[in-house]
């Protein structure tokens, strides 16, 4: 992975290039003082990935992530910063998480993780799905194609198109996928009601991905759970929801 760190503090770079230097070994990485000198390594390197920070003198981070946006094909972001305050303006360009500072290893490596499911033509392709209409996928015009979790510690997000299951526990939801778990605050019932056709409800505290559904598997006690490709987790399927979830598979 090609990266480029840009920060107006030396300090804040350093401590980032160390991070990258144990979770990504043998990744390229830049560095760059402000978002003039940024916008010329990205035209030279054409990283994958950018870790921005918002407040620099002259172009800050958010003006630097417009501009990026308009090329072709652009590098994944994942705002580092200090302030929180700028979060939400974040996730309208795409961002693949929004870290505080100190930025922790554990939360970087999340964000690498993402980071590296979402490279630059997948990030535009996204980007234009938001506004598509349906193609047969399951995504209708203004559709998430990200799901987000805010924290004390800043925001994650997840790809729609990641999750295999969506389990609701006492007020909020876990959404699962292959590479971890994200907590968001959204109800079953909200989602059920905007990724209908993407998933499909087998429990009151369930919701799969019917893309990636393998099979249904019954234990020797009877009850009947569902078997997704890429996570452990088995989704208990309800009687009230099995007949309807077998007549899904049949005919899907």
């Amino acid at each position: 992975m090609k990266i480029l760190i840009v920060d107006d503090e030396p300090l804040a770079r350093e401590r980032l290039l160390r991070l990258l230097q144990s979770l990504q070994p043998g990744s390229d990485c830049w560095q760059a003082a402000n978002g003039e000198q940024a916008l010329g390594l990205v035209q030279q390197h054409n990283p994958d990935l950018l870790l921005l920070d918002i407040r620099m003198p002259g172009m800050s981070g958010i003006e630097l992530a417009g501009r990026l946006e308009q090329l072709a094909e652009p590098p994944a972001v994942i705002f580092c910063t200090a302030y929180d305050e700028y979060a939400l303006e974040a996730l309208r360009h795409q961002a693949v998480a929004y870290l505080l500072k100190p930025v922790r290893e554990a939360e970087l490596a999340r964000a690498l993780a993402a980071a590296g499911r979402v490279n630059r033509v997948q990030l535009a392709a996204l980007t234009a799905l938001a506004g598509a209409q349906a193609d047969g996928t399951g995504e209708r015009a203004g559709q998430r194609t990200r799901l987000v979790s805010h924290s004390h510690r800043g925001i994650e997000t997840m790809a729609v198109a990641d999750v295999r299951c969506l389990l609701a526990q006492e007020k909020y939801v876990t959404a699962c996928s292959p590479w971890g778990e994200l907590l968001i605050p959204d109800t079953l019932k909200e989602l059920e009601r905007e990724f209908g056709e993407r998933f499909l409800r087998v429990h009151r505290n369930a919701l799969v991905a019917c893309a990636h559904i393998v099979r249904l598997q019954r234990d020797e006690d009877g009850s009947w759970y569902v078997v997704l490709d890429g996570i452990e987790k088995r989704p208990l399927v309800s009687r009230r929801h099995l007949g309807e979830v077998k007549q899904r598979l049949q005919t899907g």
